[in-house]
């Protein structure tokens, strides 16, 4: 099979001819149809992402869709020929989406919504998983409460948003002046977090009481200003909460905050099947018309994907940008 193999840290992305990965027990083989690049696959190609524990060399993709071609012992849920899609590799060691197959673990893998394409569901795992993790693991989100999306018209964002409404939220979101008719056109009450400040929009949308819950997606000082918007007793949540914080405005509203580490099942193979499980609520939703991705533009292939890295670095895209493999 071809695949894209990374050699050195902010190298080039090499075309290489690799050996068709075999199937092991609780495996799927899969023919990849389309990969979904994050933020992250940056990092982890310059050599800045620790945390991911992808070694030299390595192939990059943490999402993927695609068709079943083989699958181990033991594996009971799907069959030769389903299309499914997952975040199931290019941290840890593992190889990713950027090839042609994958052999990768079945619990990581839902049905592929029957409305989406490939692109579109290959640019929905991490985001919805994160997500999910937040909103409904963690906050347990509610119908009628306030939900505060901060930078919802980013990769997770944009799912969020789309997750709290489709649980009953009231949605309200923060973009840069460009992009709130995209807010809107999700279903959320657009917030320009350029031209207010957070005083400003919780006591224009909450007469000063604060949200129920606080989703933030861009972390640094997008978190400080969340402990700042969420309401007394409410929950904060957060998939960047790397930096160092002041706690006092979260301990004076006696709130609760919540980290979501993502990577963690693929990283330690602990809790796996609740990827799966997260992901068959995202076919759900999908199905039903109540979730959908936002795509670039344009679409890349194996031999153009690092025209991919470099449109993402420069803060270009608009929207998920995926890879057609086949």
């Amino acid at each position: 099979m071809q695949a894209l193999v990374l050699n050195r840290y902010n190298g080039p992305l090499e075309l290489t001819e690799m050996p068709k990965p075999q199937v092991g027990t609780g495996q799927a083989l899969v023919r990849i149809a389309a990969a979904g690049l994050n933020p992250l696959d940056i990092k982890i190609r310059a050599g800045s992402a620790a945390h991911a524990k992808h070694p030299l060399p390595l192939v990059l993709g943490i999402d993927m869709a695609g068709v079943v071609e083989a699958v181990g012992e033991g594996v009971t849920a799907f069959k030769v020929g389903d299309e499914v899609y997952g975040m199931t590799g290019g941290v840890g060691g593992i190889q990713g989406s950027l090839a042609q197959y994958a052999v990768v673990d079945a619990a990581l893998l839902a049905p592929k919504p029957r409305n989406l394409t490939m692109r579109e569901a290959a640019a929905l795992p991490l985001a919805f998983v994160t997500a999910y993790s937040g909103i409904v693991d963690r906050a347990k989100v509610q119908a009628g409460q306030t939900v505060l999306v901060q930078g919802g018209t980013g990769g997770v964002g944009h799912v969020a948003v789309q997750l709290a409404r489709a649980y009953g939220a009231e949605v309200f979101a923060t973009a840069s002046t460009n992009n709130l008719q995209t807010l809107v056109d999700l279903g959320a009450t657009p917030i320009d977090y350029t031209a207010q400040s957070v005083d400003d929009y919780v006591a224009q949308h909450t007469q000063g009481e604060g949200f129920d819950l606080v989703v933030d997606t861009v972390g640094g000082v997008t978190l400080d200003a969340s402990f700042g918007a969420v309401k007394h007793f409410g929950h904060v949540v957060s998939a960047l909460g790397w930096g160092t914080h002041v706690l006092a405005p979260l301990s004076f509203r006696e709130a609760t905050y919540s980290g979501v580490f993502t990577l963690y099942p693929l990283l330690t193979g602990k809790h796996r099947a609740h990827h799966g499980e997260m992901l068959r609520e995202s076919t759900r939703l999908a199905e039903a018309g109540l979730l959908k991705p936002i795509l670039d533009a344009q679409a890349y292939t194996l031999e153009s994907a690092a025209a991919a890295y470099d449109a993402m670095q420069s803060g270009s895209t608009r929207g998920k940008v995926t890879v057609l493999i086949e």
